[in-house]
């Protein structure tokens, strides 16, 4: 497969995914989280999904598109593992969407990346919340949702938090 296929596969699924994901959480209150600012698309697309929602984005730097960089309110700069962790006392409300677009390149540091934000990510989230990653997650309150039948499996990952 050619790096421009991967590449719109991946970004389909993407798509997809929070479209679904808007769908679950459409009738719950509070806030998302967007882990990954990028280039700015999927915290875009998040805000034309959920225009009345706080969006909270977190990313080391920020080089997305000037029209796709949220208010200095709702960006958090830093390393995930230290902004996470602090978060929620800048948060109006509680997340009920997180994305998580954290994966590097390097599968291994992807993989211990998300193992260590299993430790804090579930604190910011309400129960019933919904997590959409690029990665897979190992969280002991999280279920494994199923994906759109678009999206292959591994391609993308859903899960729902249960309890608190």
């Amino acid at each position: 497969m050619s790096r421009l296929d991967s590449f719109i596969r991946r970004v389909s699924a993407q798509r997809d995914c929070l479209n679904l994901a808007v769908e679950m959480i459409r009738d719950m209150p509070g806030s998302a989280l967007e882990l990954g600012l990028g280039n700015g698309r999927t915290f875009d697309h998040l805000r034309s999904l959920m225009p009345d929602r706080d969006i909270y984005v977190f990313d080391r730097h920020v080089k997305a598109h000037p029209d796709c960089i949220p208010d200095e309110e709702h960006m958090i700069i830093g390393d995930f593992r230290e902004t996470l962790v602090v978060a929620k006392a800048r948060m109006r409300t509680p997340a009920v969407l997180a994305h998580c677009d954290i994966g590097s390149g390097d599968k291994t540091l992807s993989v211990v990346l998300a193992d260590q934000l299993g430790a804090s990510l579930p604190a910011l989230l309400i129960p019933g919340a919904v997590i959409v990653s690029d990665q897979p997650f190992n969280v002991s309150n999280w279920e494994q949702c199923p994906l759109p039948q678009t999206v292959a499996e591994g391609r993308y990952h859903i899960y729902r938090q249960v309890g608190a």
